[in-house]
């Protein structure tokens, strides 16, 4: 009988696979594909007792040959969910601390400042006179895809300019407006919604669209309700509301400058 060797090693492969599927889990939970991933686990499970526990050829030749081809399947099928995987991965504090590394000089907070007052002031403005609109701030990921699908401005950041976009009877008005490049690159823009559940159900679509873009990206978006007229925000998939202009204006500082 061989003797049973289990070291530091095995230790270390057994953590990281525990850890792989709990990502998993909760990528799958989020997605609302939960069902799905008990499911693969369960044919995975099958497939390894099949093939090496019972060690049928046949059975587990078959088995064999769907893994291979689900495979392809599932990257098909769950292609946003990994894509979300892997930004998740290289947003991580510590990969983003090793690429400012390579990165050029630190921006100067007073250009920051230049972009922040309007957002900031017109937000306050459309606060008091209950005009909803929903405001999405590019930083390290590209929104160029989400840009295409409104229409594009070009304009400098500018709070009256802001104020007429998501008038109530501005055809732009329902969509998000996007900042890239410290200037307003589109508005009309379609977000992409999230399905998370835990969303408070006072909370409406301008707020589902701003947390299904903030867990897709690391764009700061901003919020104003227009049946309450309250601010938010919503950065890295977690809801900062009820936000004063003091407020608003801080986490934008922080947020920008990281």
């Amino acid at each position: 009988m061989l003797p049973f060797d289990f070291g530091i090693k095995d230790i270390i492969d057994i953590f990281l696979v525990a850890l792989m599927l709990y990502y998993i889990y909760r990528l799958m939970k989020e997605s609302r594909s939960l069902n799905v991933f008990i499911g693969i686990m369960v044919f995975v499970l099958i497939w390894l007792f099949v093939s090496q526990v019972l060690e049928m050829r046949l059975l587990g030749t078959i088995l064999d040959k769907l893994v291979s081809v689900g495979v392809i399947a599932l990257i098909v099928l769950f292609q946003d969910e990994i894509r979300k995987f892997l930004y998740s991965l290289g947003a991580h504090q510590r990969f983003k601390a090793l690429s400012r590394f390579f990165t050029s000089k630190k921006k100067e907070p007073q250009e920051d400042k230049e972009t922040i007052m309007p957002i900031v002031m017109a937000c306050m403005t459309m606060s008091k006179s209950k005009v909803g609109a929903l405001i999405v701030i590019e930083r390290g990921a590209p929104l160029d895809d989400i840009i295409e699908t409104g229409d594009r401005i070009n304009a400098n950041i500018n709070q009256r300019l802001i104020e007429n976009i998501f008038f109530k009877n501005s055809p732009l008005h329902d969509g998000a407006m996007i900042v890239s490049k410290k200037r307003i690159a589109a508005a009309g823009c379609i977000l992409p919604v999230s399905h998370n559940l835990d969303i408070p159900k006072e909370l409406g679509l301008r707020h589902r669209a701003a947390l299904g873009m903030s867990q897709e990206s690391d764009a700061i978006c901003i919020i104003v309700s227009e049946e309450t007229g309250r601010i938010s925000v919503a950065i890295k998939g977690e809801f900062g509301l009820r936000l004063s202009a003091e407020e608003l204006e801080a986490v934008l500082a922080k947020e920008m400058s990281a």
